[in-house]
């Protein structure tokens, strides 16, 4: 039992450990119309969001992670463990808060609503690291439109457009999803409501053989 055990630790010590740079931004959205962080307002700053994901194998320490705009200043720092595959969100209202604590100007996430680019940067002691970085268009920040990764391939960006369709044929894609902050992207299929008197029907009329 007792090599078992030598051996079990053995292995875990030699897998690769997960850090920051297995971080992706994973889907953001720059015009809100609806009241995304629950607040009970709809607020154009307290509203927008941009989510990252987890895409090792392994929990993630978010401490030092931060996202910045792209002139280059920070605008929230996640924190926290993220779980493998799981996914952090950052709000407009959590940007704010975090720049006054911090002392710095107040302005929230500040995602423009004709485009813009967003990078998530890793801090450490010596230097800081651009992990990841997405520029969106002018079509994706529509009202209640997000761009995020497709859950099918992390490299191809969408729309996800259930709450504004988009009519046109530039990419992104459209998907007419709704967007999900706070989880993992795609559409989910709604499960049709059945009464017993709608289940007793179909065997009553035979449409059940």
């Amino acid at each position: 039992m007792r090599k078992l055990l030598s051996a079990l630790a053995l292995l875990l010590w030699s897998l690769p450990a997960a850090n920051a740079d297995d971080l992706r931004l994973g889907e953001l959205l720059a015009d809100p119309a609806s009241d995304w962080n629950g607040d009970g307002e709809v607020h154009s700053r307290d509203d927008e969001w941009i989510e990252i994901i987890n895409l090792s194998a392994s929990a993630i320490d978010l401490t030092g992670v931060r996202l910045a705009s792209a002139d280059s200043v920070w605008r929230y720092e996640y924190s926290g463990m993220l779980q493998p595959g799981n996914v952090a969100v950052a709000y407009g209202s959590d940007s704010y808060a975090w720049e006054q604590k911090l002392g710095f100007p107040a302005y929230g996430l500040r995602l423009a609503n004709g485009g813009g680019t967003i990078g998530l940067w890793r801090l450490s002691e010596v230097d800081s690291v651009l992990i990841d970085e997405v520029t969106y268009l002018d079509d994706d920040a529509e009202d209640d439109r997000s761009t995020g990764r497709s859950p099918d391939n992390p490299d191809e960006w969408l729309l996800y457009d259930g709450l504004n369709p988009y009519g046109g044929d530039a990419p992104p894609i459209a998907t007419g999803c709704p967007p999900t902050p706070g989880h993992p992207n795609g559409c989910t299929s709604p499960v049709p409501e059945s009464t017993w008197g709608m289940i007793k029907a179909i065997f009553l009329d035979g449409s059940v053989n």
